[in-house]
């Protein structure tokens, strides 16, 4: 038997866990080896057991819903903002000053630009020097500046298929595709949220097919953002239009991009085969594949696979839009901050059916 010392537990504090996803990061953190979580804030539902809301719960998370005045924040190791737009931003620099990281599932620490932050969530930025050394928690891309920050914005589910998807055509001497992205995305309800909207309702959006945000998705700026990085600081045209399809959980993302003339050549698939080898939750399936939501669901796997028509590339991204897409990033991104496997307690096989 092995007598190594085991890391010490990581203290975890939840805010607004009410939602979808605060519920995911409930169950992955119930099941993570180092981690507890010592703090689950909600103000309407304090006192209330976390397990009396989720009975998915129950056996396995102990906690009860506190004020944050209650939940002494403070003497977490980490805190995670599940919360709306505005939260933690307001809420940031009590935590760093006291220590505590800050990972945060909404948009306050996603976009590097006050001003474009300010046009889309039309909200002033409260602390854009704190914005200014946070960190954009897609591990895939900021590795290295994730295992070192003490901020995260985690991305949104749409940007991390469209990054992903496309994250080996960038940077190259000489350019294999142009600078235009055109990403067809599509989401399940969850992705809006749990909250009480007429578009979520179940016979609204049930046996139903949509197109929305169509003149302006608050994603676009952010996938703009990375694109534009990931392409050695070369503004990436970009055409995105998300759909909303009829099931709970899962998105699917088709992205179209053209290939350069002079790279007509390029071995496409064994580009992608090559950039991702070494990528735990990132899967390139093999030529002529096409991924299923439900290969995804419930895990935090992303499925890419590619098909060609000349001088087309179609790359096709399947991913679960609460896992990969929210909470399980997040909690890939605290193991790097804490230095461990990436993939620790998000070992989750997909559920099929």
């Amino acid at each position: 038997m092995s007598t190594s010392a085991q890391p010490a537990k990581i203290n975890v504090g939840i805010v607004g866990a009410t939602g979808y996803t605060g519920v995911e990061l409930l169950r992955l953190l119930a099941q993570h080896p180092h981690a507890q979580v010592t703090a689950v804030t909600s103000r309407q539902e304090s006192g209330m057991p976390v397990a009396d809301m989720f009975p998915s719960l129950r056996g396995h998370v102990d906690a009860v819903f506190q004020t944050p005045d209650e939940a002494k924040l403070d003497q977490c190791d980490v805190v995670f903002f599940a919360t709306p737009h505005g939260v933690a931003m307001n809420e940031a620099q009590a935590l760093l000053d006291a220590g505590v990281k800050v990972i945060d599932l909404a948009a306050d620490f996603r976009l590097q630009d006050t001003a474009v932050f300010e046009k889309w969530y039309k909200m002033p930025h409260a602390c854009p020097d704190i914005l200014a050394e946070s960190v954009y928690g897609l591990v895939e891309v900021n590795r290295d500046k994730i295992a070192t920050a003490r901020v995260i914005g985690n991305p949104g589910c749409y940007p991390v298929t469209v990054l992903l998807g496309t994250a080996p055509l960038w940077g190259h001497a000489q350019p294999l595709v142009e600078n235009r992205v055109v990403a067809d995305c599509k989401s399940g309800v969850s992705g809006a949220g749990r909250k009480a909207a007429v578009g979520s309702l179940f016979s609204e959006a049930g046996d139903n097919f949509k197109a929305y945000g169509v003149g302006g998705h608050r994603h676009h700026p952010e996938i703009a953002a990375q694109l534009k990085l990931l392409n050695a600081g070369k503004d990436v045209k970009l055409t995105f239009t998300p759909h909303l399809v009829p099931m709970i959980r899962g998105m699917f993302s088709t992205i179209y991009v053209r290939i350069e003339p002079d790279a007509m050549d390029t071995d496409f698939q064994a580009l992608y085969e090559k950039h991702y080898a070494n990528e735990y939750f990132v899967d390139v399936m093999p030529a002529g594949s096409v991924p299923e939501t439900r290969s995804v669901r419930a895990s935090n796997k992303i499925r890419i696979a590619l098909q060609r028509h000349d001088d087309q590339l179609i790359i096709m991204v399947a991913q679960d839009n609460l896992v990969k897409g929210a909470s399980g990033q997040a909690v890939q991104n605290m193991n790097l901050m804490f230095g461990l496997a990436e993939n620790t307690g998000l070992e989750h096989v997909a559920i099929l059916p």
